[in-house]
């Protein structure tokens, strides 16, 4: 008998886990985009757009909450833009996992690492770049 004691986590099973997170974020998230997409198509399809000017605020959904009051009333492009969320927070639920998984090995440098990407990442995403 071993008296060497096992990690709760083995580097392969964080590693099946972190790729499993990736895909099935990136499929969610297409999976969501592509049902938006059909029922804006059926919904709006005879709408008429003009591309000669920009306005980023006339789709409504530019906050997490519009998005989530969009969603609880089946709007097209709500679901649109809630499939773009889930892409742009499948790499932050990584990084979370990442930092867990190394707390639980105890390996506190990674750690510090990982939270210094994540807060990047969420400065990042805050509106104190857009300016």
């Amino acid at each position: 008998m071993s008296s060497e004691k096992k990690n709760f986590f083995a580097d392969r099973d964080i590693q099946i886990i972190l790729g499993t997170l990736l895909r099935v974020g990136v499929i969610a998230s297409m999976s969501v985009v592509l049902i938006g997409g059909l029922l804006y198509l059926f919904s709006d399809h005879a709408m008429l757009i003009d591309y000669r000017s920009f306005n980023p605020n006339k789709s409504g959904f530019s906050s997490i909450p519009a998005i989530l009051t969009g969603l609880k009333d089946l709007d097209a492009k709500a679901i649109i833009q809630f499939g773009t969320l889930l892409l742009i927070f499948t790499p932050v639920a990584r990084v979370v996992f990442s930092i867990f998984s190394f707390l639980i090995e105890r390996d506190y440098l990674y750690v510090l690492i990982g939270l210094f990407v994540l807060s990047i990442i969420l400065y990042s995403l805050s509106d104190k770049l857009v300016g």
